[in-house]
């Protein structure tokens, strides 16, 4: 039976790296697509180095071919200029869906984010979390980008039959320290967030779904229910690096998803 080959944008960026070695398993090949250099293939992994742009049509049209599921984490992962924003994160998404589709990808997850529903208040979570679905609140360019890959998802899944995941990501980094106390909140970790793309590679014939890319955090406020129905199991909660944080968020914060991406200047690019 041939292996199962993942294509990965954005490989090289913070949750593409934590990706790496947490995707890797017998039968798959893991083709690995960034602008920035990638170290090469460890003896011990399957994966395939490609250099290029999202926004390169040639470039994606030939990655995808023989592609059996595309992961879509390139773009800019902060809030940036609108043009820098539009040309990456809205155009060149369409890009790589186009390829996709035309390729015959079957089967793709979204990177999306909290920051596409920034402006929802904390308080608007139910019991069991603010669904994963709930209508698109920007805080920033970066989450109107995120909203219209969402629905740029939507589009190729009702017009073209495609499974289309779009995962809203909290924060996923090794720890919730660097987050600060919203990170207590909001963090999925590295070992979760594989947990759930795996779901997702995995789950049967999902159509068009929207689901929270976080841990079973004490703290969440973001339903798990759609990722469980995908078969996604969290191990991880933020909570256990809680007495290595302040737990006292800002009052931003702790009124809106979005944090402090609520107040912060729109269209100034953020290193964070």
């Amino acid at each position: 039976m041939p292996d199962e080959r993942v294509l990965i944008t954005g490989a090289a960026g913070v949750v593409g790296t934590l990706m790496r070695p947490r995707l890797c398993r017998p039968g798959r090949v893991l083709r690995l697509l960034d602008l920035a250099e990638q170290p090469a293939a460890g003896a011990d992994e399957a994966v395939e180095i490609m250099t290029g742009s999202v926004t390169d049509p040639a470039v994606m049209a030939a990655v995808c071919e023989g592609a059996d599921a595309l992961i879509h984490l390139g773009g800019h992962s902060r809030e940036n200029s609108w043009k820098a924003t539009l040309d990456v994160n809205i155009d060149g998404t369409r890009t790589v869906l186009e390829a996709a589709r035309e390729a015959g990808i079957k089967r793709v997850i979204l990177a999306s984010s909290n920051h596409a529903v920034g402006f929802r208040r904390a308080e608007e979570a139910s019991e069991t979390g603010l669904p994963a679905d709930v209508s698109p609140r920007p805080d920033t360019y970066y989450g109107v980008s995120k909203a219209v890959i969402e629905a740029l998802g939507s589009l190729y899944a009702s017009r073209f039959g495609m499974d289309v995941i779009v995962v809203r990501i909290g924060s996923c980094f090794e720890t919730p320290i660097p987050l600060g106390p919203r990170g207590l909140i909001t963090w999925l970790s590295p070992d979760d967030g594989a947990r759930l793309f795996e779901a997702c590679l995995s789950a049967p014939s999902p159509g068009y779904q929207l689901v929270w890319g976080v841990s079973d955090n004490t703290r969440r406020i973001y339903s798990l229910a759609e990722a469980e129905a995908l078969g996604y199991q969290s191990h991880d909660n933020a909570e256990t690096f809680a007495e290595q944080l302040p737990t006292k968020p800002t009052p931003t914060e702790a009124e809106y998803v979005g944090g402090s991406f609520c107040t912060a200047p729109l269209g100034e690019f953020d290193p964070l």
